[in-house]
C-alpha cells in the first residue's frame, strides 16, 4: 500500500511531533487513548516521563524541565475537542523504533536535509502523497430548531398556568387533599384492625365482662390513634359463641361491648364518639370453632 503521508523535519524531536500530527490527521476522532495505543510507551523507553502523550494542562514530571511540546501550535487536537502534548525526548533508537512504526499508519519519514528547503527551523511540515486526501471531520448538526421547539413548548406551559382558571386551580387542590386524606384513611383503618385483632386475643373470663390486664393494655392504643385522629367514631360489638343460653350470650355481648366503651370514655374519649352492640351469637364467623366466634368487632362509623 502506498504512503499517504511524509513528515519532514528539521529536528529528531521535531519530527516525531509532525508524525503525531500527521497521525491526527488522518485519524481526526481518535481520543487520547487511541493515541496511546497507536503509539505505545515501548517505542521510547528513554523519554524520561511517564507517558508519551499527556492533556496539555497536565504537567509531564516534577522537574522544572516539562518534557512535553506546549506550545499553541504544537498541540494535538483530539476528537473530542482536547488539547494533548506530546513528548520532547526522543534518542535515535527511540525515534527509529517510532519511524518505523510510522509505516503502519502509511506515514513515511523524509530525511532531515530534505527539511531545509520547506519547512521552518525547528518546525515540521506534512506532505499528501499519492493524491491522498485527509479526512474532515464531520460537524455536529445544529439542533437550533430543536432548543427553539423546547422554548416554544415550555413558554405555552408557563402560559397557560397563568391564563388557568381559578376556580379550576382550587378544584385541583381539593382533589389532591381528598386523595391525602383517603391514604391518612387507610393507615388508621389498618391499625384499627390490628388493635381489634390484639383486643379479641386478650381473651375475657368466662361468663364475665370484666376486662383483662391484657385487654386494657391494647385499649390504651385505640384511645391514642382516637386522640391523633377525632374524626374517628367507633361502634364496639360483642359477639359470643353459640354455646350455652342465647339470652345469657346476648347480655354477656353487649356487657362486653359496654365495657371497652366505658374504658375508652375514662381515659377521656368523648362518649358521642362511640357506640355499643351486642350480637349474641347472632353472627357467628366458624361455626366449628367456638373460640373464633368470641370476639368485638370494631367498626367506623362514617
Amino acid at each position: 500500500m502506498a504512503n499517504k503521508v511524509r513528515v519532514y523535519g528539521k529536528a529528531q524531536n521535531r519530527t516525531a511531533l509532525g508524525i503525531a500530527h500527521a497521525y491526527m490527521v488522518m485519524y481526526p476522532t481518535a481520543t487520547l487513548d487511541d493515541l496511546r495505543k497507536a503509539f505505545p510507551n515501548e517505542l521510547n523507553p528513554d523519554k524520561g516521563t511517564k507517558e508519551n502523550f499527556i492533556y496539555a494542562e497536565e504537567k509531564g514530571t516534577t522537574a522544572d524541565w516539562d518534557g512535553y511540546f506546549k506550545a499553541e501550535d504544537e498541540l494535538l487536537t483530539m476528537g473530542d475537542g482536547k488539547k494533548v502534548s506530546v513528548v520532547k525526548m526522543w534518542t535515535k533508537p527511540s525515534f527509529d523504533r517510532l519511524v518505523s512504526h510510522a509505516k503502519m499508519y502509511d506515514i513515511e519519514i523524509a530525511q532531515f536535509e530534505a527539511a531545509d528547503k520547506g519547512g521552518k527551523k525547528g518546525g515540521f511540515r506534512l506532505e499528501y502523497l499519492n493524491g491522498y486526501t485527509p479526512p474532515v471531520p464531520a460537524r455536529k448538526k445544529s439542533m437550533w430548531w430543536l432548543w427553539l421547539i423546547i422554548v416554544l413548548a415550555l413558554a405555552g406551559v408557563v402560559a397557560f398556568l397563568a391564563l388557568k382558571p381559578k376556580e379550576v386551580i382550587e378544584v385541583e387542590k381539593v382533589v389532591e387533599v381528598e386523595k391525602i386524606v383517603e391514604v391518612e384513611k387507610i393507615v388508621y383503618v389498618d391499625h384499627i384492625e390490628e388493635i381489634e385483632k390484639n383486643f379479641n386475643a386478650a381473651t375475657f373470663i368466662v361468663g364475665k365482662a370484666d376486662l383483662s390486664d391484657d385487654a386494657r393494655f391494647v385499649l390504651h392504643d385505640l384511645v391514642q390513634l382516637m386522640e391523633k385522629h377525632p374524626e374517628i367514631k367507633l361502634k364496639l360489638e360483642g359477639h359470643t359463641s353459640s354455646e350455652g343460653n342465647p339470652e345469657f350470650n346476648q347480655k354477656l355481648s353487649e356487657a362486653r361491648a359496654q365495657a371497652a366503651v366505658d374504658f375508652l370514655v375514662s381515659r377521656g374519649i368523648v362518649a358521642e364518639r362511640l357506640k355499643a352492640e351486642g350480637k349474641g351469637s347472632s353472627e357467628p364467623i366458624d361455626k366449628n370453632v367456638p373460640e373464633a366466634n368470641r370476639r368485638t368487632e370494631f367498626i367506623i362509623i362514617e
